[in-house]
């Protein structure tokens, strides 16, 4: 199994309303991946309760099968449009954490 882990930091230039609906649009379309690409086990995106300690904004916790599984859903074309259109429009920052448990 593969931990696939991802903090971003939305971009300073957006209203605290736009903010939260490019946060829910982000959960809403990562966690839809769900049953979509194959390999990916389980998805949780983190929008709320973040501590005035934080210096990101938004974090995807995610489990696939293996390391090829984390290719493919990385090419996968569902999560290609995710990332298109609802992640990197939006944001200034990203942080990756890929493990094997």
């Amino acid at each position: 199994m593969v931990k696939h882990i991802i903090l971003w930091t939305l971009n300073p230039e957006l209203s605290e309303t736009e903010k939260t609906q490019v946060k829910l649009g982000i959960k809403q379309g990562l966690e839809g991946l769900k049953g979509v690409v194959p390999g990916l086990v389980d998805v949780t995106v983190h929008i709320d309760g973040r501590l005035a300690s934080s210096n990101c904004d938004v974090m995807l916790d995610s489990t696939l099968e293996s390391e090829d599984a984390l290719k493919a859903y990385a090419t996968h074309p569902a999560h290609v449009e995710v990332a298109d259109t609802k992640v990197r429009p939006y944001t200034v920052q990203r942080t990756c954490l890929d493990f094997t448990f």
